[in-house]
């Protein structure tokens, strides 16, 4: 039986905004994290670090965000590991995060200036120190629009996450739809959702880039 949008089903897509913050920011960390240890791997001059790295950025950034959710959810299962919706929508962003992070962060890594890593050896600083004090605090400073951006992207792509069943805000807009009939207005207030999620972080990731190109002119 349909039934018509009223404030009920209203606050239900409503409420599944937090499954889809919960799911970007879950991924975002693990992605960070990740996309770190890639990162430094990349950078690496030793080829039994740098060569799986670059082999793990190809995988993940040449083959579908969709396919990569198919395999997780439905492979684990296939194997003997059961995991809800949640787990595995999760465990394949964060592996998707992880491997577009690394290579955003290794091209920021490798943008700062080769005399400061000189400079560091110079004063005998180790591998690490002038990892923690030299070279990361530069590259961050120019990894921060890049990686404001990806984030946007990530939040969108917690939607594909509703093909495996994860109700986040795309499948609470499925369920609605399909109870009320009314898609208009069902994707219309998703669609605000996500410009309301979406495009302050595309507006501080366009200001952050204005803002650091600023400085490298003066």
């Amino acid at each position: 039986m349909i039934r018509p949008f009223g404030i009920q089903e209203f606050w239900f897509i409503i409420l599944a905004v937090q499954w889809t913050i919960a799911l970007s920011a879950a991924a975002f960390a693990g992605g960070a994290v990740g996309g770190l240890v890639v990162a430094l791997a990349r950078v690496s001059k030793y080829r039994l670090l740098c060569l799986p790295a670059l082999g793990f950025i190809r995988l993940f950034q040449g083959t579908p965000l969709l396919m990569q959710l198919f395999l997780t959810y439905f492979g684990l299962q296939i194997i003997g590991f059961g995991v809800s919706p949640w787990v595995a929508a999760a465990l394949a962003l964060t592996v998707h995060a992880a491997a577009f992070l690394g290579e955003i962060w290794r091209g920021c890594i490798q943008a700062v200036p080769e005399g400061q890593s000189e400079a560091s050896w110079a004063l005998g600083l180790s591998y690490f120190d002038r990892m923690k004090s030299v070279i990361l605090p530069q590259a961050a400073r120019i990894a921060l629009a890049p990686t404001v951006g990806f984030l946007v992207q990530l939040i969108k792509g917690t939607s594909l996450a509703s093909i495996i069943g994860f109700v986040e805000l795309m499948r609470a807009a499925q369920i609605m739809n399909n109870a009320t009939y009314s898609p208009l207005k069902v994707y219309g207030l998703v669609t605000i959702i996500y410009f309301c999620l979406c495009w302050p972080l595309s507006v501080y990731a366009r200001r952050m880039e204005g803002h650091y190109a600023a400085l490298a002119t003066r």
